[in-house]
């Protein structure tokens, strides 16, 4: 049995490629597409509601939808602490409501996020660049405003990150401690950089978006799993064991009796000067 899906910002762009994705979907079925003139009723013709619009609209749109009983995925940037405090507390009043929010779409992004919370345990010293197209209206990114959050939460037992001359305006806007800088430019899809900073030393950790296809696996992922959630859960890395994946990474020492890995074929550089005939 498949589950019907309403998209309210179908004809966004993430709002349109999540209807394409549903559509070829043996799981889902698009029952509404609804734009900024849609009747709000719209969307209880389905179970699954996905919110794809604007921050403006995106709270009044995901209360009706939890209000008149339904799952609903979020993929609308702006959505603060505050906001989801809130929800959480609405959302407790219905013991079968769900709600996901997902400030990005991508694994990969998601990846470089939980890396940088790693990195964040060893450097006191940590800043964010994100980059998007000129069309995207909100800044800072949903993306930055979840990582800078949890690389303070990281940080829980050291205390926020060092960032001097905050007071400047040219410092960028800080969040969680952690000073987020926004370029809005043509050209480019999405790119985040976490900048941490030591002696001696810097560590950026790097992940661009080239195409909206990278979001299909995380798409895909939140609308199976909102199907089942109850309450309310923030972040595709939720719905990813990221933990087990960290886990079974090899970076502890390397027992004693295993054999070291001894690479005898040239390095790329000799193989290279040696391969002309």
């Amino acid at each position: 049995m498949t589950t019907s899906v309403a998209v309210v910002g179908a004809s966004g762009r993430l709002g349109s490629f999540t209807c394409s994705l549903i559509e070829a979907s043996s799981e889902f079925s698009l029952v509404a597409r609804l734009g900024s003139r849609s009747d709000p009723a719209e969307m209880l013709e389905a179970d699954v509601v996905v919110d794809m619009t604007v921050p403006a609209v995106s709270q009044q749109i995901v209360d009706f939808a939890v209000a008149n009983g339904r799952k609903v995925l979020v993929g609308t940037s702006g959505w603060t602490g505050d906001r989801i405090a809130a929800l959480r507390r609405s959302v407790a009043e219905q013991p079968e409501a769900g709600v996901v929010i997902i400030p990005n779409f991508s694994l990969g992004s998601v990846l470089a996020t939980a890396l940088a919370t790693v990195a964040a345990r060893f450097f006191d010293a940590a800043e964010i660049v994100e980059t998007h197209g000129a069309r995207k209206v909100d800044s800072p990114s949903g993306t930055a405003v979840r990582t800078a959050e949890l690389l303070l939460r990281a940080r829980a037992e050291l205390g926020p990150v060092q960032a001097p001359h905050t007071d400047q305006r040219a410092r960028g806007q800080q969040v969680a401690s952690v000073p987020v800088h926004s370029l809005r430019l043509p050209g480019v899809e999405a790119r985040q950089e976490v900048v941490f900073g030591g002696t001696g030393e810097t560590v950026t950790i790097r992940h661009d978006t080239t195409s909206q296809a990278s979001y299909e696996q995380g798409v895909l992922r939140a609308l199976d799993a909102v199907r089942t959630t109850t309450g309310v859960v923030v972040g595709l890395d939720a719905l990813l064991d990221l933990r087990a994946a960290f886990d079974a990474a090899p970076l502890a020492e390397r027992p004693v009796d295993e054999q070291p890995v001894v690479d005898r074929a040239p390095s790329g550089q000799a193989a290279a000067a040696t391969s002309i005939p």
